[in-house]
């Protein structure tokens, strides 16, 4: 294809100004709250579909088997973070772009997805000498295919999500789910052992990429760094912001991995899954929907205190009685889902339970500094983060997975306090107003904690393992709504009608 063909069938993409979009996140103001609710329906059922595939799969594997899985996402899990390069949040977040620009980045991020597959292959025996596991290069080499559709998928799901197809894309999650989740059953039950989590990886990423592929194909362009430097140059700063966010958010399972072996990265595996994924399921979907929107009316303060509040709000609903409850009840969900064999996951898993309610209100704060161009911020503070994280994870690992889990607790505040402040001071909007907005959320769930504690008390300990379960989930929901209904029953009324009229 010649250059000039090329170009005339990169400007043939659309991609919506500044000016309509904020049209759109004024205008119509339901957009967004539309975006969020269709983008939830699609991880609450990835989430539901991960959840059951993790129950089935944990009681054919060993811990061992996700052990080993874990060390293999170690790694791939960077390389994937690397492979986006940050252009995808570029795209999104300047959009002022042209499509041949775009057809530039397009090319460079497939050649990126092929170079970094050669490099994992290369890579591939000395991590397994690094953990001596000889089974883990085979395993990396595998997974880090889906490296090559990856970097195919980057643009089509850049440009889906801005022009705010939100719905589309969450019919990709699902089916990537879906496929993952089959695929690592199946395999598990015709007895592939670790292998069964590998190339559910993979399979989920093949769906996902045909089919963002086939929704928005784009042309390539011959890379002129020239016309392109400015996206490049606020990638570079998303890259090193997610590189040092990977680094800091992965250096525990690393740790556990290196320091305590195989069957205790499996188990503090599971934990983490169990706390943090329905928790990341939210965010992930917050982070998916909100740079579109932010990147739009960043220049309009009120606006973004407004977006601020109103997410916080609701987050805080939502996640802090899932994450404080699962930490009530962790030891009885083990040993009824799980079984006795992982009893070790329970204190970790109480402690990466609270962690993940702080962790949900506070993940938006980096996508705001994005749509105000203070990537470099940003950046700085997470290299920061993941050389404090890094440290603390290693001392603490001396005394196993259950200290490495506290460590997380203790140091997640201090390394979030930068980002808030920046972001209050910067939207002009009051300490103490923004934490008043988490309020309802959480005297509702201090009311939960104690009904809990008192049934937790007067229940015979000779129920068996899922009635007390039922029981001390039915309790919690009774006290948390009950809460809700007879002390802020005004204030729900008024979130339930800005999300009707589209203002959150």
């Amino acid at each position: 294809m010649s250059s000039e063909a090329s170009n005339t069938l990169a400007t043939a993409v659309v991609i919506p100004s500044p000016a309509a979009v904020a049209q759109e996140a004024t205008g119509q103001t339901r957009t967004l709250s539309h975006a969020v609710a269709w983008t939830g329906l699609g991880r609450w059922t990835t989430q539901l579909l991960t959840w059951a595939s993790t129950i089935i799969v944990a009681r054919i594997l060993a811990p061992s088997d996700y052990g080993l899985f874990g060390m293999a996402t170690i790694y791939t899990g960077l390389v994937a973070v690397i492979s986006e390069f940050g252009l995808g949040q570029a795209i999104v977040t300047i959009r002022e772009m042209s499509g041949a620009q775009v057809a530039q980045i397009n090319a460079l991020s497939i050649t990126a997805g092929c170079l970094l597959f050669g490099l994992s292959c290369a890579a591939a025996h000395p991590l397994g000498r690094f953990f001596n596991s000889p089974k883990l290069p085979s395993l990396i080499v595998v997974m880090s295919i889906a490296f090559l559709m990856s970097g195919m998928q980057v643009v089509p799901d850049a440009l889906l999500q801005s022009n705010l197809r939100f719905k589309l894309l969450a019919s990709f999650d699902i089916a990537r789910a879906l496929t993952q989740s089959l695929t690592t059953v199946a395999l598990a039950l015709l007895g592939f052992g670790y292998w069964s989590l590998g190339f559910g990886t993979v399979a989920g990423a093949f769906v996902a990429a045909a089919a963002a592929l086939i929704a928005r194909p784009h042309s390539l362009a011959w890379p002129r760094f020239s016309r392109i430097k400015h996206a490049l140059r606020f990638s570079s700063d998303v890259l090193g912001s997610r590189v040092a966010w990977y680094a800091y958010s992965n250096s525990d399972f690393l740790v556990a991995g290196r320091m305590l072996g195989p069957a205790s990265l499996g188990s503090y595996t599971i934990a983490w899954t169990v706390a943090a994924t329905p928790v990341e399921k939210i965010t992930n979907m917050l982070s998916r929907v909100t740079p579109a929107f932010f990147s739009a009316v960043h220049h309009d303060k009120h606006r973004m205190r407004r977006y601020l509040l109103g997410i916080t709000d609701g987050l805080s609903m939502l996640t802090f009685p899932a994450s404080i409850g699962m930490a009530l009840v962790a030891d009885q969900f083990v040993l009824v889902f799980l079984g006795p064999k992982w009893l070790a996951v329970v204190m970790p898993l109480r402690l990466l339970a609270l962690c993940a309610a702080m962790r949900s209100i506070t993940t938006v704060f980096p996508n705001m500094l994005f749509a105000m161009r203070d990537s470099r911020f940003v950046m700085w503070n997470t290299v920061i983060s993941a050389i404090v994280f890094c440290t603390g994870f290693y001392f603490s690992s001396r005394w196993g997975i259950t200290a490495i889990a506290l460590t997380w607790l203790v140091l997640y505040p201090v390394i979030t306090a930068p980002y808030v402040w920046r972001t209050l001071t910067a939207i002009e909007l009051p300490v103490w107003e923004y934490f008043r907005s988490m309020f309802p959320a959480i005297r509702a769930s201090l009311c939960m904690v104690m009904a809990i504690a008192g049934t937790r008390a007067l229940t015979s300990p000779t129920l068996p393992p899922v009635l007390r379960l039922l029981v001390l989930i039915a309790t919690g929901i009774l006290a948390y709504a009950a809460t809700l209904w007879f002390v802020d029953r005004q204030h729900v009324r008024e979130i339930y009608t800005r999300l009707r009229r589209g203002e959150i």
